[in-house]
């Protein structure tokens, strides 16, 4: 039990202990309807995240290609641009974060669900559970969008992640580490349960600086890799698209996001956080 003690206030110390580690394997939550409805909030929010993200990416693809009257634009300000796409990425993270937070943790993405195990935040089943859900939702996602931008969809790339000519395989795989780290960092930060007892206002919050974390990521990493940082929405992307370059490179989807993430883990929960010291600290009085 741990004590932040606040100087030179007349407010009381506040309590706070961490929650116990998620088992490894918890087949009692097999049994639980708030699992399985979990797993279908998971679905749904990446469902709908593909869906509005992807239809905003290949609307800009259109409207930066041809004008209206279907020759060549040189209007660089046509469409939502680069900074719209961002926003419409870290908008749609923020508001379906927001709306799952309460009954899925509000995972939306692999690296988020795999760095949350790594720190034993929850269990081996419900991850694998929420990942898989989450790229069924993405390819759902993905499959409406093609059924409605039919004429559009793989002319303009179907919005697919891949590496942008001029760029290493390096650099991209850098790009997807770095920025995945970012969003996972700050989800833990966001999260943290001292921070949550200190200022009860927290919790509420939390989906803001996730989601403003998406958007500054997909502002710099677009114009290399479109922006993974997310194996759930490059493979829904990839599996309706089906272009052999999507799949070339999906790997770089799946690696940098899941490095990205494992590192963000170790550094909250060890560095920060003090884990290993703590971890020193109890073998040594047991000793």
């Amino acid at each position: 039990m741990g004590k932040d003690i606040e100087v030179g206030t007349e407010y009381a110390p506040k309590d706070y202990q961490d929650p116990p580690p998620a088992p490894l394997i918890d087949p009692e939550e097999l049994g639980k309807w708030s699992f399985y409805r979990a797993i279908i909030a998971e679905f749904i929010a990446t469902l709908l995240f593909l869906y509005i993200t992807v239809l905003t990416v290949i609307g800009y693809n259109s409207q930066n290609s041809t004008d209206q009257c279907g020759g060549n634009s040189t209007d660089q300000c046509g469409g939502v641009g680069i900074l719209g796409i961002a926003w419409a990425f870290g908008g749609m993270i923020f508001v379906l974060v927001y709306c799952t937070a309460g009954i899925s943790g509000g995972h939306i993405n692999p690296a988020v669900t795999f760095g949350l195990f790594l720190a034993r935040k929850v269990s081996l089943v419900r991850a694998i559970m929420y990942i898989v859900a989450q790229c069924l939702g993405a390819i759902c996602g993905c499959g409406l969008v093609k059924s409605f931008q039919k004429a559009y969809y793989v002319q303009y790339g179907g919005g697919a992640n891949k590496l942008n000519d001029g760029y290493s395989t390096g650099t991209g795989l850098g790009a997807e580490i770095i920025g995945t780290f970012i969003l996972v960092y700050t989800v833990f930060a966001a999260t943290d349960p001292k921070r949550n007892a200190r200022d009860s206002h927290v919790p509420v919050l939390a989906p803001l600086p996730i989601g403003f974390a998406v958007f500054m990521v997909h502002l710099a990493t677009i114009p290399v890799t479109g922006t993974g940082i997310n194996p759930a929405r490059s493979f829904g992307a990839a599996v309706i698209y089906g272009h052999h370059k999507a799949w070339n490179d999906q790997w770089i989807f799946w690696v940098g996001p899941f490095i990205g993430a494992a590192i963000a883990a170790f550094y909250h929960q060890f560095i920060l956080r003090a884990g290993a010291v703590k971890a020193l600290g109890s073998f040594r009085s047991n000793a």
